[in-house]
């Protein structure tokens, strides 16, 4: 009788280490997979960032419009590229995200809106940077990637 007890005791605590075991291996992915999610979100806001966007997408001979459409179209497509990664960050980390988007496309907009129907894909970029000098707060990104960071980083402590 004491022997089977003591079998069945260390079959339990054996049980219960190996649950533990599996739950802290699940935590940890789930860590791994969020911090990928910021890593990922902080490259977004990276790559839609105007100055870098601009020189990425940057196509001579293109108007006014044509460069808005294809400044526009290429931050609407690196975020639904990322658009699953909500899932593993934090509201607040996300709604940054989604208003660097906004912003810059409003930016885009509107600063093509103000330009001479004639004007250049040129012009618009000039124009666009410009604004961006003389404005700095009007650049986000730095902004959202501090805090992005600062969310990953507090993942890791």
């Amino acid at each position: 009788m004491f022997w089977k007890q003591r079998r069945e005791a260390k079959a339990a605590l054996a049980q219960a280490a190996n649950k533990k075991s599996k739950q802290s291996a699940e935590a940890l992915a789930t860590r791994q997979l969020q911090l990928q999610s910021y890593e990922r979100l902080i490259l977004l806001a990276d790559r839609i960032a105007l100055p870098n966007l601009i020189s990425r997408v940057n196509q001579s001979g293109l108007s006014a419009r044509e460069m808005q459409a294809l400044l526009t179209q290429t931050i609407r497509q690196e975020f639904e590229y990322n658009v699953t990664q909500q899932i593993y960050v934090t509201p607040e980390a996300w709604d940054a995200v989604r208003n660097l988007k906004d912003q810059n496309l409003l930016i885009i907009n509107q600063v093509t809106s103000f330009l001479p129907a004639d004007a250049s894909g040129q012009d618009l970029n000039r124009h666009l940077l410009e604004m961006l000098l003389q404005n700095p707060q009007a650049s986000l990104h730095t902004i959202v990637a501090d805090v992005l960071s600062f969310e990953a980083r507090k993942l890791m402590s």
